[in-house]
């Protein structure tokens, strides 16, 4: 999908370098997934003790 966007160029070029990606393009995508795996980490660990689930820690640490 063609988009027009108004980039800093001192971003794009940062992130060519420590994505190492080809293409300003796959630079970008490769940023926007990261972006989104950021998201999803930060959401999980908002979830961390609220939600409860039925596991009996002392029988599942005696399995094999």
């Amino acid at each position: 999908m063609r988009t027009t966007l108004d980039l800093n160029n001192t971003l794009l070029m940062q992130a060519l370098k420590w994505t190492g990606q080809p293409t300003k393009t796959a630079a970008i995508n490769e940023a926007l997934r990261q972006a989104i795996q950021a998201g999803k980490r930060a959401r999980l660990i908002e979830l961390a003790g609220k939600v409860k689930l039925p596991v009996d820690i002392n029988r599942t640490r005696k399995r094999k």
